[in-house]
Protein backbone atom coordinates (compact mmCIF):
# COMPACT_ATOMS: atom_id res chain seq x y z
CA UNK A 1 0.00 0.00 0.00
CA UNK A 2 2.82 2.41 0.81
CA UNK A 3 4.03 2.12 -2.51
CA UNK A 4 0.79 2.80 -4.05
CA UNK A 5 0.68 6.10 -1.99
CA UNK A 6 4.49 7.30 -2.95
CA UNK A 7 3.90 6.70 -6.72
CA UNK A 8 0.50 8.33 -6.42
CA UNK A 9 1.92 11.49 -4.95
CA UNK A 10 4.74 11.61 -7.35
CA UNK A 11 2.76 11.03 -10.44
CA UNK A 12 0.64 14.02 -8.66
CA UNK A 13 3.23 16.22 -8.80
CA UNK A 14 4.31 15.28 -12.47
CA UNK A 15 0.83 16.09 -13.71
CA UNK A 16 0.81 19.82 -11.72
CA UNK A 17 4.71 20.39 -12.68
CA UNK A 18 5.14 21.27 -9.19
CA UNK A 19 4.60 20.51 -5.78
CA UNK A 20 2.60 23.38 -4.01
CA UNK A 21 4.31 25.58 -1.89
CA UNK A 22 7.18 24.13 -2.48
CA UNK A 23 10.49 24.48 -5.25
CA UNK A 24 10.01 20.98 -6.63
CA UNK A 25 10.12 20.49 -9.89
CA UNK A 26 8.77 17.04 -11.90
CA UNK A 27 12.76 15.92 -12.38
CA UNK A 28 13.20 16.50 -7.66
CA UNK A 29 9.76 14.87 -7.83
CA UNK A 30 10.79 11.52 -9.37
CA UNK A 31 13.87 11.80 -7.52
CA UNK A 32 11.84 11.92 -4.15
CA UNK A 33 9.78 9.79 -5.08
CA UNK A 34 12.42 7.15 -6.16
CA UNK A 35 14.23 7.88 -2.66
CA UNK A 36 10.72 6.81 -0.36
CA UNK A 37 10.55 3.76 -2.30
CA UNK A 38 13.73 3.01 -0.38
CA UNK A 39 13.38 4.64 2.53
CA UNK A 40 10.19 2.45 2.92
CA UNK A 41 11.91 -0.60 2.14
CA UNK A 42 9.46 -1.77 -0.75
CA UNK A 43 13.14 -1.83 -2.76
CA UNK A 44 16.65 -2.83 -1.56
CA UNK A 45 19.73 -0.49 -2.70
CA UNK A 46 20.55 -3.51 -5.11
CA UNK A 47 17.09 -3.46 -6.94
CA UNK A 48 16.61 0.12 -7.31
CA UNK A 49 20.06 0.16 -9.57
CA UNK A 50 18.85 -3.35 -11.11
CA UNK A 51 15.19 -1.53 -12.11
CA UNK A 52 17.69 1.14 -13.94
CA UNK A 53 17.69 1.18 -17.71
CA UNK A 54 20.75 2.03 -18.63
CA UNK A 55 20.47 1.73 -22.50
CA UNK A 56 18.03 4.12 -22.11
CA UNK A 57 20.05 6.78 -20.34
CA UNK A 58 23.48 6.07 -22.58
CA UNK A 59 21.15 6.59 -25.68
CA UNK A 60 19.43 9.96 -24.42
CA UNK A 61 23.20 11.57 -23.26
CA UNK A 62 24.87 10.28 -26.58
CA UNK A 63 22.50 12.05 -28.07
CA UNK A 64 22.12 14.92 -26.74
CA UNK A 65 25.99 15.18 -27.45
CA UNK A 66 25.52 14.90 -30.78
CA UNK A 67 22.99 17.40 -31.19
CA UNK A 68 24.61 19.95 -29.19
CA UNK A 69 27.79 19.91 -31.32
CA UNK A 70 25.41 20.29 -34.46
CA UNK A 71 23.56 23.14 -33.15
CA UNK A 72 27.00 25.05 -31.93
CA UNK A 73 28.29 24.10 -35.39
CA UNK A 74 25.09 26.01 -37.02
CA UNK A 75 23.90 23.37 -39.22
CA UNK A 76 20.43 23.41 -38.09
CA UNK A 77 19.99 26.82 -38.50
CA UNK A 78 21.59 27.24 -41.70
CA UNK A 79 18.96 24.80 -43.30
CA UNK A 80 16.21 26.07 -42.03
CA UNK A 81 16.79 29.37 -43.14
CA UNK A 82 17.75 27.91 -46.75
CA UNK A 83 14.78 26.66 -46.47
CA UNK A 84 12.40 29.63 -45.19
CA UNK A 85 14.61 32.22 -47.30
CA UNK A 86 13.16 30.18 -50.89
CA UNK A 87 9.81 30.22 -49.63
CA UNK A 88 8.13 33.11 -51.51
CA UNK A 89 4.19 32.70 -50.66
CA UNK A 90 2.93 32.10 -46.71
CA UNK A 91 1.66 28.80 -47.01
CA UNK A 92 4.76 27.51 -48.56
CA UNK A 93 6.52 29.06 -45.47
CA UNK A 94 4.16 27.30 -43.27
CA UNK A 95 5.09 24.36 -45.10
CA UNK A 96 8.99 24.75 -44.99
CA UNK A 97 8.90 25.38 -41.31
CA UNK A 98 6.59 22.24 -40.47
CA UNK A 99 8.65 19.77 -42.40
CA UNK A 100 11.92 21.11 -41.40
CA UNK A 101 11.19 21.18 -38.18
CA UNK A 102 9.73 17.70 -38.47
CA UNK A 103 12.51 16.00 -40.51
CA UNK A 104 14.67 17.27 -38.04
CA UNK A 105 12.90 15.87 -35.31
CA UNK A 106 12.80 12.71 -36.33
CA UNK A 107 16.44 12.77 -36.13
CA UNK A 108 17.69 14.56 -33.88
CA UNK A 109 15.24 15.08 -30.93
CA UNK A 110 12.29 17.28 -30.59
CA UNK A 111 13.24 19.81 -27.72
CA UNK A 112 16.20 20.87 -29.60
CA UNK A 113 14.61 22.12 -32.57
CA UNK A 114 12.70 23.72 -30.90
CA UNK A 115 15.14 25.51 -29.40
CA UNK A 116 16.67 26.27 -32.81
CA UNK A 117 13.96 27.56 -34.58
CA UNK A 118 11.66 29.70 -32.67
CA UNK A 119 14.24 32.53 -32.50
CA UNK A 120 14.86 32.17 -36.53
CA UNK A 121 11.11 31.68 -37.15
CA UNK A 122 10.47 35.14 -35.29
CA UNK A 123 13.05 36.74 -37.04
CA UNK A 124 11.86 35.90 -40.57
CA UNK A 125 8.16 36.49 -39.84
CA UNK A 126 8.89 39.72 -38.32
CA UNK A 127 10.94 41.11 -41.05
CA UNK A 128 8.04 39.58 -43.65
CA UNK A 129 5.61 41.26 -41.14
CA UNK A 130 3.53 38.33 -40.80
CA UNK A 131 1.12 36.80 -38.18
CA UNK A 132 3.65 34.93 -35.93
CA UNK A 133 1.51 32.50 -34.38
CA UNK A 134 0.50 30.22 -36.82
CA UNK A 135 3.99 30.06 -38.31
CA UNK A 136 5.29 28.78 -34.59
CA UNK A 137 2.45 26.78 -34.02
CA UNK A 138 4.09 24.68 -36.98
CA UNK A 139 7.29 24.66 -35.53
CA UNK A 140 5.90 23.27 -32.02
CA UNK A 141 3.53 20.86 -33.45
CA UNK A 142 5.43 19.62 -36.62
CA UNK A 143 8.16 18.84 -34.44
CA UNK A 144 5.88 16.51 -31.88
CA UNK A 145 4.67 14.73 -34.97
CA UNK A 146 7.76 14.21 -36.74
CA UNK A 147 9.89 12.66 -33.90
CA UNK A 148 7.52 10.00 -33.93
CA UNK A 149 9.49 8.24 -36.93
CA UNK A 150 12.44 7.19 -35.00
CA UNK A 151 13.65 5.98 -32.07
CA UNK A 152 16.11 8.79 -31.92
CA UNK A 153 12.68 11.44 -32.07
CA UNK A 154 12.23 11.99 -28.45
CA UNK A 155 12.77 10.82 -25.04
CA UNK A 156 10.04 8.34 -25.00
CA UNK A 157 10.78 6.65 -28.04
CA UNK A 158 14.15 6.33 -27.08
CA UNK A 159 12.54 4.32 -23.44
CA UNK A 160 10.42 2.40 -25.85
CA UNK A 161 13.35 1.40 -27.90
CA UNK A 162 15.66 0.33 -25.29
CA UNK A 163 12.66 -1.63 -23.31
CA UNK A 164 11.14 -3.15 -26.55
CA UNK A 165 14.03 -3.87 -28.60
CA UNK A 166 12.62 -3.04 -31.43
CA UNK A 167 15.39 -2.81 -34.56
CA UNK A 168 15.60 0.52 -35.64
CA UNK A 169 14.65 0.16 -38.98
CA UNK A 170 11.52 -1.81 -38.12
CA UNK A 171 10.74 0.94 -36.07
CA UNK A 172 11.65 3.87 -38.72
CA UNK A 173 9.34 2.14 -41.52
CA UNK A 174 6.70 1.66 -39.22
CA UNK A 175 6.14 4.54 -38.00
CA UNK A 176 7.13 6.96 -40.76
CA UNK A 177 4.23 7.05 -42.44
CA UNK A 178 2.11 7.96 -39.39
CA UNK A 179 4.68 11.17 -39.64
CA UNK A 180 4.64 12.38 -42.76
CA UNK A 181 0.80 12.01 -43.42
CA UNK A 182 0.97 13.61 -39.69
CA UNK A 183 2.58 16.92 -41.03
CA UNK A 184 0.56 16.98 -43.34
CA UNK A 185 -2.46 17.23 -41.76
CA UNK A 186 0.08 19.95 -39.77
CA UNK A 187 -0.14 22.40 -42.56
CA UNK A 188 -3.88 21.70 -43.54
CA UNK A 189 -4.99 22.31 -39.94
CA UNK A 190 -2.95 25.32 -39.29
CA UNK A 191 -3.72 26.40 -43.05
CA UNK A 192 -7.45 26.22 -42.42
CA UNK A 193 -7.66 27.88 -39.08
CA UNK A 194 -5.47 30.83 -39.55
CA UNK A 195 -7.00 31.27 -43.26
CA UNK A 196 -6.51 34.72 -43.55
CA UNK A 197 -2.86 34.40 -43.27
CA UNK A 198 -2.72 32.25 -46.32
CA UNK A 199 -5.38 33.46 -48.13
CA UNK A 200 -3.00 35.93 -50.27
CA UNK A 201 -1.16 34.99 -53.08
CA UNK A 202 1.41 37.25 -53.79
CA UNK A 203 5.00 36.51 -53.71
CA UNK A 204 6.57 37.09 -50.09
CA UNK A 205 10.06 39.71 -50.19
CA UNK A 206 13.22 37.90 -49.73
CA UNK A 207 14.61 37.52 -46.09
CA UNK A 208 18.03 36.98 -45.24
CA UNK A 209 17.92 35.84 -41.85
CA UNK A 210 21.21 36.14 -40.01
CA UNK A 211 23.40 32.54 -39.12
CA UNK A 212 26.66 31.66 -37.97
CA UNK A 213 28.37 28.81 -39.31
CA UNK A 214 31.67 27.12 -37.65
CA UNK A 215 32.39 24.91 -40.99
CA UNK A 216 34.98 22.81 -39.20
CA UNK A 217 32.48 22.10 -35.84
CA UNK A 218 29.94 21.75 -38.81
CA UNK A 219 32.05 19.00 -41.37
CA UNK A 220 32.86 17.22 -38.03
CA UNK A 221 29.42 16.94 -36.79
CA UNK A 222 27.64 15.94 -40.52
CA UNK A 223 30.68 13.12 -40.56
CA UNK A 224 29.96 11.89 -36.86
CA UNK A 225 26.33 11.99 -37.35
CA UNK A 226 26.22 10.18 -40.50
CA UNK A 227 28.11 7.52 -39.24
CA UNK A 228 26.11 6.98 -36.27
CA UNK A 229 22.38 6.83 -38.56
CA UNK A 230 24.57 4.66 -40.69
CA UNK A 231 24.80 2.49 -37.87
CA UNK A 232 21.77 2.80 -36.51
CA UNK A 233 20.30 1.80 -39.58
CA UNK A 234 22.41 -1.17 -40.48
CA UNK A 235 20.98 -2.84 -36.43
CA UNK A 236 24.10 -2.20 -34.49
CA UNK A 237 22.98 -1.30 -30.76
CA UNK A 238 21.34 2.02 -30.67
CA UNK A 239 22.34 2.76 -27.07
CA UNK A 240 26.35 2.09 -27.79
CA UNK A 241 26.12 3.73 -31.32
CA UNK A 242 24.81 7.28 -29.77
CA UNK A 243 27.21 6.79 -27.03
CA UNK A 244 30.50 6.65 -28.97
CA UNK A 245 29.22 9.17 -31.69
CA UNK A 246 29.03 11.25 -28.65
CA UNK A 247 32.59 10.40 -27.51
CA UNK A 248 34.43 10.94 -30.68
CA UNK A 249 32.86 14.14 -31.18
CA UNK A 250 34.18 15.06 -27.88
CA UNK A 251 37.84 14.83 -29.11
CA UNK A 252 38.06 18.34 -30.39
CA UNK A 253 40.80 21.50 -30.06
CA UNK A 254 38.10 24.07 -31.07
CA UNK A 255 34.81 23.90 -28.80
CA UNK A 256 35.40 24.26 -25.10
CA UNK A 257 34.11 21.01 -23.67
CA UNK A 258 31.95 23.26 -20.57
CA UNK A 259 29.72 24.53 -23.33
CA UNK A 260 28.69 20.92 -24.59
CA UNK A 261 27.88 19.77 -21.66
CA UNK A 262 25.82 23.50 -20.89
CA UNK A 263 23.72 22.19 -23.72
CA UNK A 264 22.95 18.29 -22.15
CA UNK A 265 19.69 18.91 -20.51
CA UNK A 266 21.01 16.75 -16.58
CA UNK A 267 17.34 17.72 -15.18
CA UNK A 268 15.77 14.88 -17.81
CA UNK A 269 18.70 12.28 -17.08
CA UNK A 270 18.35 12.45 -13.63
CA UNK A 271 14.15 12.40 -13.73
CA UNK A 272 14.25 9.30 -15.84
CA UNK A 273 16.46 7.26 -13.78
CA UNK A 274 14.18 8.32 -10.39
CA UNK A 275 11.20 7.36 -12.55
CA UNK A 276 12.37 4.08 -13.35
CA UNK A 277 12.97 2.90 -9.97
CA UNK A 278 9.61 4.66 -8.88
CA UNK A 279 8.08 1.90 -11.29
CA UNK A 280 10.17 -0.65 -10.34
CA UNK A 281 8.76 0.09 -6.71
CA UNK A 282 5.08 0.02 -8.19
CA UNK A 283 5.54 -3.06 -9.79
CA UNK A 284 7.03 -5.17 -6.83
CA UNK A 285 3.13 -4.42 -5.38
CA UNK A 286 0.55 -6.93 -6.04
CA UNK A 287 -0.60 -3.46 -8.49
CA UNK A 288 0.96 -5.01 -11.29
CA UNK A 289 -1.39 -7.69 -10.97
CA UNK A 290 -4.24 -5.29 -11.19
CA UNK A 291 -2.98 -3.35 -14.23
CA UNK A 292 -2.99 -7.25 -16.06
CA UNK A 293 -6.71 -7.37 -14.86
CA UNK A 294 -7.34 -3.46 -16.06
CA UNK A 295 -5.60 -4.30 -19.35
CA UNK A 296 -7.65 -7.21 -20.27
CA UNK A 297 -10.93 -5.44 -18.76
CA UNK A 298 -10.19 -2.28 -21.41
CA UNK A 299 -9.13 -4.65 -24.36
CA UNK A 300 -5.47 -2.91 -24.46
CA UNK A 301 -4.34 -4.95 -26.67
CA UNK A 302 -6.60 -3.42 -29.13
CA UNK A 303 -4.59 -0.64 -31.45
CA UNK A 304 -7.80 2.09 -30.56
CA UNK A 305 -8.26 1.73 -27.09
CA UNK A 306 -4.40 1.70 -26.30
CA UNK A 307 -3.85 4.70 -28.25
CA UNK A 308 -7.07 6.26 -26.25
CA UNK A 309 -5.24 5.30 -23.03
CA UNK A 310 -2.19 6.49 -23.50
CA UNK A 311 -3.24 9.89 -24.75
CA UNK A 312 -5.11 10.79 -21.59
CA UNK A 313 -2.79 9.91 -19.52
CA UNK A 314 0.33 11.08 -21.48
CA UNK A 315 -1.90 15.08 -20.99
CA UNK A 316 -2.35 14.25 -17.56
CA UNK A 317 1.25 13.56 -16.19
CA UNK A 318 3.40 13.47 -18.94
CA UNK A 319 4.60 11.52 -22.16
CA UNK A 320 7.67 9.89 -20.55
CA UNK A 321 6.15 9.31 -17.37
CA UNK A 322 3.12 7.52 -19.04
CA UNK A 323 4.99 5.27 -21.22
CA UNK A 324 6.89 4.31 -18.15
CA UNK A 325 3.23 3.00 -16.57
CA UNK A 326 2.51 0.96 -19.27
CA UNK A 327 6.06 -1.04 -19.64
CA UNK A 328 5.20 -3.43 -17.26
CA UNK A 329 2.61 -5.24 -18.85
CA UNK A 330 3.05 -4.46 -22.20
CA UNK A 331 5.56 -7.40 -23.04
CA UNK A 332 2.59 -9.46 -21.75
CA UNK A 333 0.20 -8.58 -24.16
CA UNK A 334 -0.30 -10.88 -27.42
CA UNK A 335 0.93 -8.42 -30.33
CA UNK A 336 3.92 -6.59 -27.73
CA UNK A 337 5.36 -5.24 -30.62
CA UNK A 338 2.28 -3.48 -32.41
CA UNK A 339 1.76 -2.54 -28.33
CA UNK A 340 5.07 -0.82 -28.26
CA UNK A 341 4.62 0.96 -31.61
CA UNK A 342 0.90 1.91 -30.61
CA UNK A 343 2.53 3.08 -27.77
CA UNK A 344 5.35 5.53 -29.18
CA UNK A 345 2.92 6.75 -31.62
CA UNK A 346 0.09 7.93 -29.01
CA UNK A 347 2.30 9.34 -26.34
CA UNK A 348 4.12 11.31 -28.70
CA UNK A 349 0.93 12.55 -30.99
CA UNK A 350 -0.89 13.42 -27.87
CA UNK A 351 1.52 16.32 -26.46
CA UNK A 352 -0.09 18.23 -29.76
CA UNK A 353 -3.41 18.51 -27.48
CA UNK A 354 -2.37 21.45 -25.33
CA UNK A 355 0.46 23.82 -24.88
CA UNK A 356 1.34 21.48 -21.60
CA UNK A 357 1.53 18.23 -23.50
CA UNK A 358 5.05 18.31 -24.55
CA UNK A 359 8.25 20.27 -23.64
CA UNK A 360 8.66 20.69 -26.92
CA UNK A 361 5.53 23.26 -26.76
CA UNK A 362 6.79 25.32 -23.87
CA UNK A 363 9.80 25.82 -25.43
CA UNK A 364 8.40 27.65 -28.47
CA UNK A 365 5.98 29.11 -26.16
CA UNK A 366 8.38 30.55 -23.32
CA UNK A 367 11.10 31.95 -26.15
CA UNK A 368 8.85 33.49 -28.15
CA UNK A 369 6.86 35.20 -25.12
CA UNK A 370 9.04 38.56 -25.10
CA UNK A 371 7.49 38.76 -28.95
CA UNK A 372 4.00 37.19 -29.39
CA UNK A 373 1.66 35.94 -26.84
CA UNK A 374 0.36 32.12 -26.95
CA UNK A 375 -2.25 31.74 -25.15
CA UNK A 376 -3.57 28.25 -23.69
CA UNK A 377 -6.43 28.67 -25.63
CA UNK A 378 -4.78 30.03 -29.15
CA UNK A 379 -2.59 26.65 -29.00
CA UNK A 380 -5.08 24.24 -28.42
CA UNK A 381 -7.95 25.81 -31.23
CA UNK A 382 -5.33 23.79 -33.69
CA UNK A 383 -3.85 21.21 -31.24
CA UNK A 384 -7.09 19.72 -30.33
CA UNK A 385 -8.41 18.96 -33.71
CA UNK A 386 -4.77 18.29 -35.12
CA UNK A 387 -4.66 15.61 -31.99
CA UNK A 388 -7.56 14.00 -33.39
CA UNK A 389 -6.75 13.99 -37.01
CA UNK A 390 -3.07 12.26 -36.38
CA UNK A 391 -4.01 9.47 -33.51
CA UNK A 392 -7.02 8.81 -36.29
CA UNK A 393 -4.60 8.34 -39.01
CA UNK A 394 -1.90 6.37 -36.58
CA UNK A 395 -4.61 4.00 -35.56
CA UNK A 396 -5.36 3.63 -39.11
CA UNK A 397 -2.27 3.07 -40.47
CA UNK A 398 -1.10 0.61 -37.33
CA UNK A 399 -4.07 -0.89 -37.31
Amino acid sequence: MIAVLIFAATYFVLAVGRLPGFRVDRTGAAIIGASLMLAANVLTVEEAYASIDYDTILLLFGMMIVVANLRLSGFFSAVAAWVVEHARRPLLLLSGIVFVSGIFSAFFVNDTMCLVLTPLVLEITNRLQRNQIPYLLGVAMASNVGSVATITGNPQNMMIGSLSHIPYPMFTRTLTPVALVGLALTVILIAVVYHREFREKQSLPLAHPKVRVNSVLLWKSLAVAAGMMFFFFAGSPVPKVAVVAGALLLVTRRVKPERIYQEIDWGLLVMFIGLFVLIAGLEKTAVETDMFAAASRYHLERTLSLTAFTAVLSNLVSNVPAVLVFKGFIPHLPDSTRAWLTLAMASTLAGNLTVLGSVANLIVVQRARHAVNISFWEYARTGVPLTIATLAAGIWLLG
